[in-house]
């Protein structure tokens, strides 16, 4: 394994629990020896091409940007061996990053577990269940299959050309859904609220329910509703106390919008009120 942060320890204590045994991984930074020696204790950490020199598999679990350069690299020394298996976790790529190592005789696999990482052992729980974006040659895609089963995953197949789009989606869903909720604790802190995860648990939960079983159809709140007077007025609110939300309170509002008249939920009546508010800004009221 070469990367130890919060993604490829998780990934490597679920293949060691499926009867494989991690031989090296590769890790630099003193949290990311810390992982490592919680969730793959006894594994030696040495630097990566020593991974690949001693095993069959390799998992390359390093940030997205560092990908392309890491694999190069390690193809241009020597590291890759004939038949050797070499999966990535990122999102972004598909098999084609992978090509330097392709050219060197190793055997290519994108598996990206759809799931955010804690750094911790519960990671490895966590992984049961868990849909994985795989992308692989038609001959490898058996292989791929079994690794994200022995995981506890379940496989997705992703085209290479649309793996972009899919890791987009992905970051929209769940990295700014972490930004959204940090925003409305700060918001609730502000307003007096002393615990505002246990006012948001519910809420939230029931939202993220009915949203994936409804889609659409579970659109509530003002601007589903076509209320542009209490819209006018969070944007007030906001300005005065929270001005750097504006922005991300109008560009949300303005794509629920949007999906509240394509759905039919928001009256056309109704909308061009409240369309008018979003476009100024609320600085008309």
């Amino acid at each position: 394994m070469v990367g130890t942060g919060r993604v490829g320890p998780a990934l490597g204590a679920a293949l060691r629990q499926a009867g494989h045994r991690p031989v090296a991984a590769s890790g630099v930074s003193e949290a990311s020896r810390r992982r490592a020696a919680e969730l793959l204790p006894g594994v030696p950490l040495v630097d990566p091409s020593q991974v690949l020199a001693g095993a069959d598999l390799v998992l390359l679990t390093v940030p997205d940007d560092v990908l392309p350069e890491l694999i190069a690299g390690l193809a241009a020394t020597g590291a890759v061996r004939q038949g050797q298996l070499i999966a990535h976790t990122s999102g972004r790529y598909g098999t084609g990053v992978l090509e330097p190592a392709l050219r060197a005789g190793a055997l290519p696999l994108a598996l990206h577990p759809v799931m955010t990482f804690t750094g911790t052992p519960v990671d490895v729980q966590r992984l049961a269940g868990c849909s994985f974006g795989v992308t692989a040659p038609e001959e490898l895609r058996l292989a791929a299959q079994a690794l994200v089963i022995e995981m506890g995953g379940e496989p997705e197949w992703i085209a290479e050309e649309a793996r972009p789009l899919y890791h987009a989606a992905l970051a929209i869903g769940a990295n700014h859904l972490v930004t959204l909720v940090g925003q409305s604790m700060d918001l609730l802190r502000e307003s007096g609220v002393e615990a505002p995860e246990k006012m948001l648990g519910p809420l939230l939960g029931a939202a993220l329910d009915n949203s994936l079983r409804s889609g659409d159809a579970a659109l509530t709140g003002p601007v589903a509703r076509g209320d542009a007077g209490t819209v006018s007025v969070h944007l007030a609110e906001l300005a005065e106390h929270a001005p750097r939300m504006v922005a991300s309170y109008l560009a949300m509002a303005r794509a629920t919008a949007d999906r509240a008249i394509d759905h039919g939920l928001l009256k056309p009546e109704l909308a061009e009120e409240l369309l008018d508010v979003l476009s100024e800004g609320g600085r008309s009221r």
